[in-house]
């Protein structure tokens, strides 16, 4: 476990010291993902900012983040804390957009992630700083699991090659807080604090055995025909996250 930390955090160094940035903002949410990267990016010795961004934040997860930044800064005299509550700005934005927009409630927690995102590049081209990525594999790469120009709006990923159950050893490894370790994964994009598992239908485990899964599906159990489906979905329906933005290339006869 060491020497893949240790790989890790040389890569955010290498990569930022190569962009002639001095360090990384990072969004911590109280989660697992948030917390392992927030750490790694410490690691670097540079500069880290990482910021609480409360919108009308469920309880746990706020008081999750907080538990973090404190330990974060404890550790690391290269981290810096910051909280912005973005809830009057959020619910200025509501009040501004049309009723369709406001009355749907996937388009306003999408919202309340592209918020957060605006406001980390806000904070980061302040202080030459690169927006660090919290996405892990099966939400990168598998699902789709994340907003567009939202959560996935970074400039690097450092754990997104790393699957959740991987990504909680590397936590396990480093010390992060049991509370965290512990907790229900979320998206934080909810005030009622419904986790990942209660929107995706199935655990990071299942979804985990279903990216790797090439066998025969007529020996599988009900259950696992019914996540191999709810894997599949996600996969085909998020694939405009997952894949490059499509251009239109135009004929040369017709750019006479």
């Amino acid at each position: 476990m060491d020497k893949l930390v240790d790989y890790i955090v040389t890569w955010l160094k290498e990569y930022a010291l190569n962009a002639r940035m001095d360090g990384f903002v990072i969004g911590i949410s109280g989660g697992i993902d948030s917390a392992v990267t927030s750490e790694l990016c410490a690691m670097t010795g540079l500069q880290v900012i990482a910021i609480n961004l409360p919108i009308r934040q469920f309880a746990q997860e706020y008081n999750l983040a907080n538990k973090h930044l404190v330990y974060l800064n404890s550790k690391y005299k290269n981290s810096k804390e910051l909280e912005i509550n973005l809830s009057d700005l959020f619910t200025q934005f509501e009040k501004t957009m049309p009723s369709d927009c406001k009355n749907n409630s996937l388009s306003m927690a999408n919202s309340r992630s592209r918020l957060r995102m605006t406001t980390l590049y806000a904070v980061a081209q302040t202080n030459n700083c690169l927006v660090a990525g919290t996405g892990n594999k099966v939400e990168d790469f598998g699902i789709g699991f994340y907003t567009k120009y939202g959560d996935g709006g970074v400039d690097l990923s450092p754990i997104a090659d790393l699957t959740k159950s991987q990504v909680w050893a590397v936590g396990k490894h480093l010390g992060i807080l049991p509370e965290i370790l512990n907790a229900k994964p979320t998206d934080g994009l909810w005030g009622d604090g419904r986790s990942d598992e209660d929107q995706i239908g199935a655990t990071y485990p299942e979804l985990e055995w279903a990216m790797e899964f090439h066998g025969d599906e007529t020996t599988l159990t009900d259950r696992q025909q019914q996540v191999l489906e709810i894997y599949s979905t996600f996969n085909r329906i998020n694939q405009h996250k997952m894949l490059p933005i499509p251009v239109c290339n135009i004929p040369n006869d017709l750019m006479a």
